[in-house]
């Protein structure tokens, strides 16, 4: 859709939403086995849309993308009709006896999702999931940079849904802005830091809920007691993937100086194991997904000394995985998130060190320790804060759906995923239900030291 009369559009929407056909379990199901249907019959054209944008092999498109959609699907589905209903809750004894305490979900009405380039079809379909299966209607904008992929997802579900259920806009920035004029009930947006600071000021002028999936400088730690062979297949692998075009990905190792020589070693062999000695040749090597993009993560690779990679070619958009030493916290490559295949290795001498220099950073998105010291184990996971992360792995908590994704501070505000999904895409509206003609009265006027004695009393039975 390229039409720009969005208050039209959202009119429909709510007038959809206020029949009440989104209601029902059944409907909700349905259309999200629709969704699944479509996506697997039309699998060639979008990881070859994926493969246009980013260089991006079938297989890899297909794992990290197209399998942790329908996989979120089929557990919605199997789990719906049990988070739909009213959960009871305790009563409190007096005040609330006799009487019954419930929870309800209900949807919002009409969500507006906002979806980056990196990952271009898995960060619009995963919310989009949530807000079906929450019962809402949605509009979603999908990124304008990843051109082919915006076109199948627009064509997708312009051709198989209403556009007053579910529409889905192409357009810039500056559509994205017309759009934020809008009244949502919802606002799910995934991006950057200052985009997000943009669209959370569009939406106090509504007073509308958000939930911002943002992103930070990820560390990465590397202790004394690691398998080394193991962390540096892990970090590799992660660090990476789709030419390190990840929210999640590593953003700085952070290694015990008695395992660095070793840890470079082994990270060097597997980068050549993965991607081969030339990976501008490898056909599991992503690209860079513009030249403005390009730009800015050469630029980043003056600071420090390269000790491995470092190769470029703007005309490919390529960037060969870059391991980077000696660098300062105060290098241009430490104050930005890399977004890109650079990996800075900075040492420690102990987790002390570690604690207070990731502490002094805005708190990240993930967080990577690699250790077979639970002490060290307990102590970074409880003085450290972060969005979410892995002991000895990277990344791999965004594909458990039974896990809550989602930043704090400055990576990120709300979270979702599985049921946590239809949590955020949900009001929880509170109800709580008198018994009747059973009425103690102890809580009425006019009130008497010896109400409040009997109230005291029933309180603490």
């Amino acid at each position: 859709m390229t039409d720009h009369n969005f208050n039209m559009l959202l009119e429909s929407q709510r007038n959809y939403f206020a029949s009440g056909v989104t209601l029902p379990a059944s409907f909700r199901i349905g259309q999200l086995k629709k969704l699944k249907s479509l996506i697997e019959k039309n699998e060639s054209d979008i990881t070859h849309a994926m493969k246009m944008d980013l260089n991006r092999s079938r297989t890899e498109s297909v794992i990290s993308e197209i399998l942790l959609v329908t996989e979120e699907i089929d557990f919605i589905i199997k789990n719906l009709h049990r988070w739909i209903r009213p959960k009871r809750v305790h009563s409190i004894f007096p005040l609330c006896w006799p009487g019954r305490s419930v929870v309800r979900y209900e949807p919002y009405g009409s969500v507006l999702i906002l979806g980056p380039w990196n990952y271009p079809f898995m960060l619009i379909m995963s919310p989009l999931i949530g807000a079906i299966c929450a019962g809402n209607c949605a509009i979603v904008k999908p990124s304008e940079i990843a051109v082919h992929t915006q076109e199948v997802i627009c064509r997708l579900i312009s051709e198989n849904f209403p556009s007053d259920y579910i529409a889905a806009v192409k357009g810039d920035h500056l559509v994205a802005q017309k759009l934020l004029e809008e009244k949502f009930d919802y606002v799910f947006f995934t991006g950057g830091t200052q985009v997000a600071k943009i669209i959370m000021q569009a939406a106090a002028a509504h007073l509308t809920p958000v939930t911002l999936e943002l992103g930070g400088k990820s560390p990465c730690i590397v202790d004394e007691t690691a398998n080394i062979d193991f962390a540096a297949r892990r970090i590799t692998r992660s660090k990476f993937l789709n030419a390190g075009q990840v929210c999640l990905a590593p953003d700085f190792l952070m290694v015990h100086q008695s395992r660095k020589d070793e840890l470079i070693g082994k990270l060097i062999s597997t980068i050549r194991r993965f991607y081969g000695d030339d990976p501008l040749q490898s056909q599991d090597y992503c690209r860079i997904i513009n030249q403005k993009h390009f730009d800015r993560i050469s630029a980043l690779m003056r600071a420090g000394r390269i000790i491995f990679g470092g190769s470029t070619r703007r005309s490919d958009l390529y960037i060969s995985p870059t391991l980077m030493d000696q660098i300062s916290w105060d290098a241009p490559v430490m104050q930005e998130e890399i977004f890109g295949p650079l990996l800075p290795i900075i040492t420690f001498q102990n987790t002390q060190e570690v604690i207070q220099a990731i502490k002094a950073q805005p708190k990240p998105l993930a967080l990577y320790l690699f250790t077979n010291n639970p002490e060290t184990e307990h102590e970074i996971l409880t003085r450290l804060s972060f969005g979410g992360g892995c002991i000895n792995d990277c990344v791999m908590h965004i594909t458990n759906y039974h896990l809550p994704f989602g930043g704090v501070g400055p990576s990120g505000l709300g979270f979702y995923h599985g049921q946590y999904s239809f949590k955020t895409f949900s009001h929880s509206k509170s109800i709580f239900k008198k018994t009747l003609p059973i009425d103690v009265g102890l809580e009425y006027p006019p009130y008497s030291d010896h109400k409040l004695k009997w109230l005291r009393r029933l309180i603490k039975l």
